[in-house]
């Protein structure tokens, strides 16, 4: 009887040690950003794989979602700070196609870019389990940050933290380091 189920208990085994690595292709930190391409609202086309070189902030919000808005003027300041610098943003409105125009609305108040959800021609980071989230991708295209209300908020200070060690690493010459 154990050698029928030892070949059972091994397939099983290897099965489950096989999720968490198809798991790792929807926004993991530490792993390759996922690709992202889509239209933005004002018809210029965003593609992650074509940002590499600059640190990339990617935000899922929605016009319903309270924490979302919220955090919005946070987003914005950064992004008219850093945009110089080499920081790029998106904001992903997880909005219903209708309410295009609300969308607009509200990104009318913000000067970073903002596309529909659903227009996405590629989406690797796949639909939000829930709202919002902001990923934070290194020059290199790596997934460095996941920030989220419970974790950790969208904040200037969160920014910060999370930005601007990615941007610093990115401005330094080649060759330049302790030593040099």
């Amino acid at each position: 009887m154990r050698q029928i189920f030892a070949p059972f208990i091994f397939l099983t085994v290897a099965l489950a040690a096989l999720i968490p690595f198809e798991a790792r292709g929807a926004g993991e930190i530490g792993q390759p950003a996922p690709a992202l391409l889509v239209q933005e609202l004002n018809g210029q086309t965003f593609d992650l794989a074509t940002l590499r070189g600059k640190v990339v902030v990617i935000n899922f919000w929605a016009t319903w979602c309270p924490p979302c808005r919220q955090e919005m003027p946070a987003l914005d300041a950064f992004y008219r700070h850093y945009h110089g610098e080499g920081l790029e943003m998106i904001g992903l409105a997880a909005n219903r196609a209708h309410e295009r125009s609300d969308v607009a609305k509200v990104m009318d108040s913000f000067s970073y870019p903002a596309a529909m959800l659903r227009d996405c021609k590629s989406n690797g980071f796949n639909d939000p389990t829930e709202l919002p989230i902001t990923y934070i991708v290194d020059g290199q295209g790596v997934v460095r940050a996941k920030l989220t209300p419970e974790e950790t908020p969208v904040t200037e200070q969160s920014l910060t933290q999370a930005v601007l060690p990615l941007l610093s690493k990115q401005t330094q010459p080649r060759g330049s380091g302790s030593g040099n």
